[in-house]
């Protein structure tokens, strides 16, 4: 059952009127058109017709032409819109009735008769043009008229510039035709068609070309120069582009070039085009210097031809190379030409001459895939066409030349793609700075030549989280901080680059973050230790001090005042008696068998030792121990231990003492093996006077 809406949408169709044409027979053609062309080599050849065969039929529908000559009718099959009678088939100097008629399965349609005598459609033949003068420039043909036994009735005469518009000459010419006001050194083509009486009129003739004399080039050079994709002066070289034919007006033999340098010099370099030359390379549109334009300040290029040279074309050079406003600037591009927009910058507004937009191809040399176009001041748009290749980095660029002098100033520039894709992974992708809770991740930006788009920003993924990080800054390695992280934890990142194509591909990276120590805990366990070691400490050294008075086996080290070796009385008595006669046995190649004598140190109980009597009433034993200690010593031993008293260090173990005390205590040291209240050097280091004597 249909709905209201379905019988309302009907009812509206039923109503609207058919737009197909009924079935039936198809629309009749025109009256047809026919001639007989006039052949090279054969002459004249079959009779051509043409017609139109009207609205296009809804059918199948075929063509055929008919003709009728003298009662005899006949027929061929055809197309849509021309068909031709066979030279045999017909007659010359007769009359023919011909018409096209078109048929389907519906019927047939017939066109209007057209009715001619066939000597009065024959074309007339094709004239050949030849050579005329220069000055002026003349073209001369013939028409061939006398093949039909007639004569010539009017010619026409059409010219144009090479790669130029054509220009129809419709006037009566016989066999010459001047043309006037050529432009020098121009290419100028010709053809030529020729009616004889009674004839149809013939078709164009073959095109004959003339090259017009040459003359003094006209107007300058647009001279530039190309950086690359860099902003320093070394890299730039000159560059400009060839004079159009218009300009050039004759061949052009050569360029002198005029190089003015920073510190005053210049030179003059004269090019010829006619010998092949590294220094020189010339392409179809421009040509360009080899060198570097380093230490240069201004240049002037000039071309010549055979009669004269076009006015210098002058340009300076910036020793900075290119400055850099950063003025924006607007970029829409395509494969065949790139258009760019900007706004006048403000303060250069009054000064500004001209505009010069260029581009340049990332990755190729210098003089290939570069051009630049010139607009006026007014101008706040430029189109620059060229063949622009898809998922490649242009460099396109905005200069101002001023009134006062040919100086160019860079105001910006931008990367553009005719068409972008995918940009390439990420490279050196790695973590620069570990943390417990927190990670700095580094990476290269995407090469130019790899980028196949302008890349819009990076992407940083981690668990499920996603940051986009921005491209600036454009120069240097990117970096971007990952916080929030948990401390001795294996992290998977990954990063890509994406342009509006879409994201390129993965670059990964593995880490493990830190372990975290608390602050307060690391400060009381050193605070603790240190504690520690400094008690440690301090019990050893009162340790070691208190032993070393009560022990005489205590290493010295550890006593406050370190014996001198210069202060012991024995090594002072051994050392008169080897400065006697007896010295010569210091010599050890009389000594056959030497004798070593070993120092062997035994610690006896203080129990097992006798006082001395005079030690006993003395109430400072200890004081009186350590003057006994230090008397065995001659006559002679005492005046060195007087000259010596206020030496350095001697003051522990040397005191001048008188006789009686001498032999007292030599009385006590053969009562006892050992003194144990001696001290000084002799205490720890050497054995005992007794020790010396009976030995």
């Amino acid at each position: 059952m249909a709905r209201p809406g379905t019988r309302w949408l009907l009812s509206i169709l039923l109503v609207l009127p058919t737009c197909a044409h009924p079935p039936g027979p198809p629309p009749p053609p025109s009256p047809p058109q026919c001639h007989i062309p006039y052949d090279e080599h054969n002459g004249w050849l079959a009779i051509n017709c043409v017609w139109e065969p009207g609205p296009d039929p809804q059918t199948p529908t075929t063509y055929t032409l008919h003709w009728e000559s003298e009662g005899n009718k006949k027929q061929i099959e055809a197309t849509n819109v021309n068909g031709s009678i066979p030279r045999p088939l017909f007659y010359r100097f007769t009359d023919l009735h011909v018409w096209v008629q078109a048929k389907n399965q519906h019927g047939s349609a017939n066109s209007s008769l057209t009715v001619f005598n066939t000597a009065k459609i024959m074309n007339s033949p094709t004239p050949i043009v030849e050579d005329g003068g220069q000055e002026p420039l003349e073209i001369h043909w013939q028409s061939r008229c006398e093949m039909l036994a007639t004569s010539e009735g009017f010619c026409e005469v059409r010219h144009q510039a090479e790669e130029g518009q054509s220009q129809l000459e419709n006037d009566t010419f016989h066999g010459v035709y001047t043309f006037l006001s050529p432009e020098p050194y121009t290419v100028y083509e010709f053809q030529v068609r020729c009616a004889c009486e009674d004839h149809l009129i013939s078709d164009w003739s073959a095109v004959h070309r003339v090259e017009t004399a040459g003359a003094v080039p006209v107007g300058k050079l647009d001279v530039w120069r190309d950086c690359g994709m860099s902003s320093g002066i070394d890299a730039c070289i000159l560059i400009w582009k060839k004079l159009p034919r218009k300009q050039a007006r004759g061949h052009i033999l050569g360029y002198e070039v005029k190089l003015s340098y920073s510190n005053a010099s210049s030179e003059l370099v004269n090019i010829s085009t006619a010998e092949p030359s590294g220094q020189l390379v010339c392409g179809q549109l421009q040509c360009h210097l080899n060198s570097s334009l380093k230490g240069v300040a201004a240049v002037t290029v000039s071309a010549y031809n055979a009669h004269c040279a076009t006015s210098p074309a002058h340009l300076a050079i910036p020793a900075s190379g290119i400055e850099n406003d950063e003025q924006a600037i607007r970029l829409e591009m395509n494969s065949e030409s790139l258009n760019v927009s900007w706004d006048p910058p403000p303060q250069l507004a009054d000064n500004v001459k001209e505009y010069v937009v260029q581009y340049k191809q990332a990755g190729l040399p210098p003089g290939k895939g570069f051009d630049w176009v010139r607009v006026n001041s007014s101008q706040t748009t430029a189109t620059v066409k060229g063949q622009f290749e898809k998922y490649t980095a242009y460099q396109v660029s905005l200069f101002t030349l001023s009134h006062d002098g040919d100086n160019p100033r860079h105001l910006s520039s931008v990367i553009g793609y005719s068409q972008q894709g995918v940009p390439s992974k990420v490279r050196s992708f790695q973590v620069s700075t570990f943390g417990a809770t927190h990670v700095t991740l580094f990476w290269e930006p995407v090469p130019l030549l790899q980028r196949k788009g302008v890349i819009l920003y990076y992407q940083i993924g981690i668990d499920s989280q996603v940051y986009n990080v921005s491209v600036l800054p454009r120069h240097g390695n990117l970096t971007f901080l990952l916080k929030h992280l948990s401390p001795s934890r294996v992290y998977e990142v990954w990063l890509r680059a994406v342009t509006v194509a879409g994201p390129g591909a993965n670059a990964t990276l593995k880490f493990q973050t830190a372990v975290q120590w608390a602050f307060g805990y690391v400060a009381s366990l050193l605070t603790v230790i240190f504690v520690v070691i400094a008690c440690v400490v301090g019990v050893a050294v009162h340790s070691f001090r208190a032993e070393s008075e009560a022990c005489p086996l205590v290493p010295w080290c550890l006593n406050e005042k370190v014996p001198d070796p210069r202060n012991s009385h024995i090594f002072r008595h051994m050392k008169h008696q080897f400065n006697g006669s007896l010295a010569w046995i210091w010599t050890p190649i009389l000594e056959a068998h030497p004798k070593i004598s070993q120092l062997e140190v035994v610690e006896i109980p203080p129990e097992m030792l006798k006082p001395c009597p005079e030690e006993a009433s003395h109430s400072d034993g200890q004081l009186e121990g350590e003057e006994h200690s230090q008397t065995y010593r001659g006559g002679d031993e005492r005046e060195e231990d007087t000259e010596g008293r206020h030496q350095y260090g001697r003051e522990a173990y040397s005191k001048m003492i008188d006789s009686d005390e001498e032999q007292s205590r030599d009385d006590c040291l053969s009562s006892s093996d050992e003194d144990e209240f001696i001290s000084g050097y002799e205490k720890h280091f050497m054995p005992t006077a007794l020790e010396v004597m009976e030995g």
